[in-house]
């Protein structure tokens, strides 16, 4: 742009700037003649005073410069260097009024050097914004789609890629593992982000994300593109495994074998691209148990046990299964929690047997305890599928009577037996909760049970306003997720950890004491919104934690 300094040329030549600046930087042309426009102006008012109104208009085919003071007709004259009284305007033109405007011509300006090098400045400044508008403009549209781009340089490990008509950056974090670039390499990446900067549009890349390999799939395989295979869900740990779950809208087509293509051509493409990373194509199913099964292959499966309200699936896998299923370093198992959603918890049959033993011995010596009863009576209760006192004591009669050997005597005087223990229970914990200081208006919270009392007293928790004021995440913990995806997940006790609460039945808890406190009313606040006050607070405790899960 260099010749934008000699501004002062003559008509011709100062459109064939204009037309080769807007050809160099892809930008209109009306934007550069504008630019030199406000750049002659700006030189005009240094010269006949910034205090003047001075217009300056190029004609877009002449190239004729046409430089002019504005005045405004006035009755009384405040400022004389943008303003003139209606009789002195009349004598130049009789049908001007006051409220109008006038223009006053001026001769053409002569630019000096440091003139032409301030109308330079001004004209490069608002190419450039011009330019960084129309980069922006191209490029916050095509979020989620893959670009081609040559490699430019490399800065503190981050990859700088020009993409031909702006430029794009690959940090670190973002590139597969072992990946080095050199200059001038051709790469393909995924546009994840498009954010207007001080420094211009700032266009980020990424090969390691999810989304690249659906996008590359969706390249590779034309029932994808079609829309015929959804993929539903993908899962990666960048330059080594990955698992995408697909599912077929058509009967007829195989999701998993279009995917593979002819002799695996489809998937081995894929594979290319990813620098060898291995890909399980995992067949999609609406049963989340089946699901599951399908996203630990190739390990074979038992038995599953689903808890929903948890989130959490229980896999139960033979032996000579269980490392294919965890996988090298945890792997597999991870691998097949990020596709499907839940947390997943692999046991071997023996491990599994020998819990299933233990948790019938602790359920029968808590009935022997609690109901006075031998071993036999205990254990016949267990094995119909009694678990807590509450059962046993709430339970109709009937159901008990039925149990072989037992008789409607016996089962009522167990019922009883039962439900005296638990009032016992109760009384117990009252008493406790008042030593520990909990008001009598926390009971009277939503869901609220006497042990829930208790455990708040032991954790500080002792008016409605010290409940109102906790988060969810307080009542029911939290999961830590490391960034190191070799850690295995560290779970955080809440106050209610241990008892049968979820998410959504602690943010109503939360919501109940607020309007019980009368922070709030019942329609101010949903329970979805019930633990956000608590939100910046945990910020603040733990500015650089990792992202955590419920």
């Amino acid at each position: 742009m260099a010749g934008i300094a000699g501004i002062s040329a003559n008509r011709l030549e100062l459109l064939q700037i204009a037309d080769s600046v807007a050809r160099e930087k892809s930008i209109d042309r009306k934007i550069v003649i504008q630019a030199m426009e406000n750049a002659i102006q700006k030189a005009a008012k240094s010269r006949y005073g910034a205090e003047n109104d001075i217009r300056c208009e190029i004609d877009p085919k002449t190239g004729e410069t046409r430089l002019t003071r504005v005045l405004a007709v006035v009755e009384n004259v405040e400022n004389e260097a943008t303003e003139i009284r209606l009789a002195d305007a009349q004598r130049r033109n009789p049908e001007v009024s006051i409220g109008d405007l006038i223009a006053e011509s001026l001769p053409p300006l002569e630019f000096g050097r440091v003139a032409a090098q301030n109308a330079k400045q001004v004209i490069v400044q608002q190419v450039r914004e011009a330019e960084r508008d129309r980069q922006f403009g191209e490029y916050k549209d095509r979020i989620g789609e893959i670009i081609n781009g040559t490699v430019k340089r490399a800065e503190y490990g981050n990859v700088i890629v020009d993409l031909g008509r702006a430029e794009g950056i690959i940090r670190r974090d973002e590139m597969i593992p072992r990946e080095t670039p050199k200059y001038g390499d051709r790469v393909r990446a995924y546009i994840y982000d498009v954010r207007r900067e001080q420094r211009g549009p700032q266009i980020f890349l990424s090969r390691a994300r999810p989304e690249f390999m659906a996008r590359l799939f969706a390249q590779e395989v034309p029932e994808i593109y079609d829309g015929v295979v959804e993929i539903k869900s993908v899962a990666r740990d960048p330059g080594s495994r990955a698992k995408i779950a697909v599912v077929s809208k058509d009967n007829s087509i195989d999701p998993v074998g279009a995917c593979v293509g002819m002799r695996g051509a489809r998937v081995q493409a894929v594979v290319n691209e990813l620098q060898g990373e291995k890909v399980d194509i995992i067949q999609w199913n609406p049963d989340a148990a089946s699901f599951i099964v399908n996203a630990l292959a190739p390990a074979e499966v038992s038995k599953v046990v689903l808890d929903e309200d948890t989130n959490r699936i229980e896999v139960v896998v033979p032996e000579s299964q269980l490392s294919l299923a965890i996988g090298r370093r945890g792997q597999n198992v991870r691998l097949a929690s990020q596709l499907t959603g839940w947390d997943i918890d692999i046991l071997t049959e023996q491990e599994e047997s020998e819990r299933r033993q233990k948790e019938f011995s602790e359920r029968t010596q808590m009935l022997m305890d609690a109901l006075d009863v031998d071993e036999v009576i205990a254990q016949l209760l267990v094995t119909e599928g009694f678990a807590t006192v509450e059962e046993v004591a709430f339970v109709d009669l009937g159901e008990i009577a039925n149990i072989e050997g037992f008789d409607e005597g016996t089962a009522e005087q167990i019922q009883t037996r039962a439900r005296e223990h638990l009032e016992q229970q109760e009384a117990e914990r009252d008493a406790k909760r008042r030593e520990l200081g909990v008001a009598d208006e926390v009971a009277e919270v939503q869901g609220v049970t006497s042990a829930m009392l208790v455990a708040f007293g032991e954790h500080g928790i002792k008016s409605l306003e010290d409940l109102a004021d906790c988060a969810t995440d307080d009542l029911i913990g939290w999961t830590e997720r490391k960034k190191d995806k070799d850690s295995e997940p560290v779970r955080h006790k809440g106050i209610l950890d241990g008892f049968e609460i979820d998410r959504a039945g602690a943010e109503e808890m939360i919501l109940s004491a607020r309007v019980l406190a009368g922070w709030i009313t019942a329609e101010e606040e949903t329970p979805e919104e019930a633990d956000e006050a608590g939100a910046d607070a945990e910020a603040e405790d733990a500015p650089d934690a990792p992202a955590t899960e419920a």
